[in-house]
């Protein structure tokens, strides 16, 4: 069985045909999915499906896309949300300086927020990063010295020199369909030494697809295209890549093994 750490249901080009894409992702071996927020208009329609399916969940947070129309998110908001048996995890949250849609400092403002709540409600925090690798660490570094959380870098697509710093702060990395295209060798190569029991696999769907469904518009389903190209880069069978990464996935998040 594979685990989809990473995925918006919500998203045109799924949600009008949710049952279907959830029947072929079962029909090929996943059997779990974490559905993602990224808006707070999202929150309630997240956790609805998760309620309504007994093998999906969800999470709650903002994206740093939407962090200057979030500039009011409380923390005490933010913490009422994370109560619903079927909410666990934060985010996705994080860092995003390559488009720059919301203000630095508001996002970084959200960033911290998100961690915190993570803190006390022991959820990981669900990360996203792109051109914001210094301020990233920089900011995980500080807020882990105020107590230690759990967290993941989703959809890593960072520098290698980046991994390793985030490794040793005790995060986890979730690798996503890119690590297929040809022009990956970086991600390959990072892939290829993530420790086995930091590691988990997503689509980030309905963006992303791999190889050889680049171009289409991705489905859960198809983390086992990018589960059998990991195997092979690491020289493993698909079969034991996706034992232990759903014992990660569980591991994490651990209130979905509850």
């Amino acid at each position: 069985m594979l685990v989809d750490s990473h995925c918006h249901l919500e998203y045109e080009g799924l949600v009008d045909h949710k049952a279907e894409v959830l029947r072929r992702a079962r029909e090929a071996g996943v059997g779990a999915f974490l559905n993602i927020s990224t808006k707070r208009e999202e929150w309630d329609q997240v956790v609805g499906t998760a309620n309504a399916r007994p093998d999906v969940w969800a999470s709650v947070g903002i994206h740093p896309h939407n962090a200057d129309d979030h500039a009011d998110l409380t923390r005490e908001e933010l913490l009422r949300a994370t109560q619903n048996a079927r909410v666990i995890g934060i985010g996705e949250t994080g860092l995003d300086y390559f488009y720059d849609h919301s203000d630095r400092a508001r996002q970084q403002r959200l960033f911290r927020l998100h961690i915190d709540v993570a803190r006390e409600t022991g959820l990981p925090v669900i990360i996203h990063t792109r051109a914001a690798e210094h301020d990233t660490l920089a900011i995980l570094t500080n807020e882990m010295g105020k107590g230690a959380f759990p967290a993941l870098i989703h959809c890593f697509t960072a520098s290698a020199e980046f991994g390793e710093k985030v490794l040793a702060l005790g995060l986890s990395i979730s690798i996503s369909g890119i690590v297929t295209f040809k022009n990956a060798r970086d991600l390959q190569e990072v892939a290829k030494s993530v420790p086995k029991d930091r590691l988990l696999v997503e689509t980030d769907s309905p963006f992303l697809a791999p190889v050889p469904h680049r171009g289409k518009t991705c489905e859960p389903g198809y983390v086992r295209n990018t589960a059998t190209f990991i195997a092979g880069l690491r020289g493993e069978t698909v079969d034991d890549l996706a034992e232990y990464t759903t014992s990660n996935f569980y591991r994490l998040f651990s209130k979905a093994a509850a």
